[in-house]
């Protein structure tokens, strides 16, 4: 029987061999390639490789890292054969192509029908183009964000030169409408960032109600779903959930990131806008560049110049193997990661040595261990973040603000403005299959770390084994 790896490379080859007979009819090309000097090279970098933490295996949970589908891998190493840049059509005919594909079906899956966009080579650089172009469209006025937004948006707005207002968080995470209604009242603020699936714990902002506040305010909305975008596709949503993600359509932009829940390798963005007029704010000369054809040329409506249409062949085969629709096996993929965050849930929130922070939106989860303050429930979170490693267990640390625990949890100590939590990205599907198996390692790397006594007070635990 054939390894994964021995059929992956049989159908790079064959589909190598199938591309190199389109430019059969050119003069070879002979290469003086020392082979030998570099398989050497690559088995001393595979060697380096391998300190690093197992992200493609669901024991890792740190950080938003979710293997690439082969499909995508293996498209993306076929594209690298002849290297396309989707700057202007002479440099990727094809890509180019694929990428006006995918940004279509993208865009229809938001609603977005008469708009505009394209890939970027980052989230933060997706972000960067929306808002520049708010920027353009509301000069000299402010943005506006949650206080777990991205810290991309406060430093993007230092970039641009427009000022930044933070809006706080409810006890839920997500942005608190009367805060922003009072902001909205004393600053000039042009745009409000709209985080569907934040970063910490990805929770969704109440963006219906926003919508009804732009009814009272002139004020452009930009949507932050590089993380949380492609959950629109999963009709298991909770009602409260789903009611925002249904009302995408009336934003002015957004941004999606293929290369988190969309299956794709690093660096693949997308930033789209509901109105193509915007597309002015990007024109540009270039003697040398838009010379062969007529057609719009991706540069023409980008900040980016070059950029690599590998990105684009690899989004493009994704999405053919996995078209973007509700009920599809794509949507399947993102259902099991949910239940996979439910469980996880329901195992923190059963343990009476974890405290539940929030109930997960889509599929991060955050908690506590139990402690008396917040210096404490720091101290034992580091602790069980070392030791859950030791189980090959990697999860993450997150710092949230002392204010927004108390709001649910009072009788802790303030004696920190911050306390360090425990977080969890289940994005893979598989996690759904190892999420027993995840907890009890979990439960077991806690148990050590209250046994060991160390920078807690013993007596205020009790392990439900």
């Amino acid at each position: 029987m054939m390894s994964k790896l021995s059929v992956e490379m049989a159908i790079l080859e064959k589909s190598i061999t199938k591309l190199e007979l389109g430019f059969s009819n050119l003069p070879e090309i002979y290469e003086n390639t020392d082979y030998k000097a570099i398989e050497s090279i690559l088995m001393d970098v595979a060697n380096k490789l391998t300190n690093n933490y197992p992200y493609f295996h669901p024991f890792y949970l740190g950080q938003m890292l979710k293997p690439p589908h082969p499909i995508a891998r293996l498209a993306y190493q076929l594209a690298m054969q002849i290297n396309p840049n989707n700057h202007a059509l002479d440099g990727g005919i094809a890509s180019s192509e694929m990428e006006k594909e995918v940004i279509k079906d993208i865009s229809s899956m938001f609603g977005f029908y008469d708009g505009t966009g394209h890939l970027t080579s980052s989230g933060t650089i997706a972000n960067l183009e929306a808002l520049w172009i708010a920027g353009k469209e509301s000069p000299e006025k402010a943005i506006a964000a949650s206080e777990q937004a991205h810290y991309t948006h406060r430093r993007i707005s230092k970039v641009l030169g427009l000022p930044f207002v933070e809006i706080k968080n409810d006890e839920n995470g997500r942005m608190d409408i009367n805060f922003l209604t009072e902001s909205l009242e004393k600053y000039q603020i042009g745009t409000v960032v709209v985080t569907l699936g934040n970063t910490g714990f990805g929770a969704i902002d109440p963006l219906l109600d926003i919508l009804k506040l732009r009814e009272l305010y002139d004020f452009r909305i930009h949507v932050d779903a590089a993380y949380g975008g492609y959950f629109i596709l999963d009709d298991s949503l909770e009602k409260n959930i789903k009611t925002h993600f249904e009302c995408i359509e009336y934003v002015d932009s957004l941004v999606v990131d293929p290369h988190k829940h969309g299956l794709q390798p690093y660096g693949c963005g997308c930033v789209l806008f509901s109105d193509k007029s915007i597309s002015h704010h990007y024109r540009h000369d270039s003697p040398y560049t838009y010379f062969s054809s007529k057609e719009l040329h991706l540069g023409e409506i980008s900040l980016e110049c070059s950029r690599a249409g590998a990105s684009a062949v690899a989004l493009y085969s994704t999405m053919k193997a996995f078209p973007l629709k509700q009920g599809g096996d794509f949507s399947h993929r993102l259902q099991k990661s949910r239940q996979a965050a439910q469980k996880l849930a329901k195992f923190v929130e059963s343990s009476k040595n974890y405290i539940t922070v929030w109930k997960p939106d889509l599929d991060i989860v955050v908690w506590a261990p139990r402690g008396s303050s917040a210096s404490e429930i720091s101290n034992i979170s580091h602790n069980i973040f070392d030791q859950c490693a030791k189980y090959d267990i990697h999860i993450a640390l997150f710092k949230i603000p002392t204010r927004m625990f108390l709001e649910k949890h009072q009788n802790i100590d303030d004696d920190n403005n911050f306390i360090t939590c425990l977080r969890a990205c289940l994005m893979k599907p598989e996690h759904l299959i190892f999420i027993d198996e995840i907890c009890n390692r979990i439960k077991q790397a806690t148990a050590d770390v209250m046994e060991s006594g160390e920078n807690y007070a013993k007596k205020n635990y009790s392990f439900d084994s």
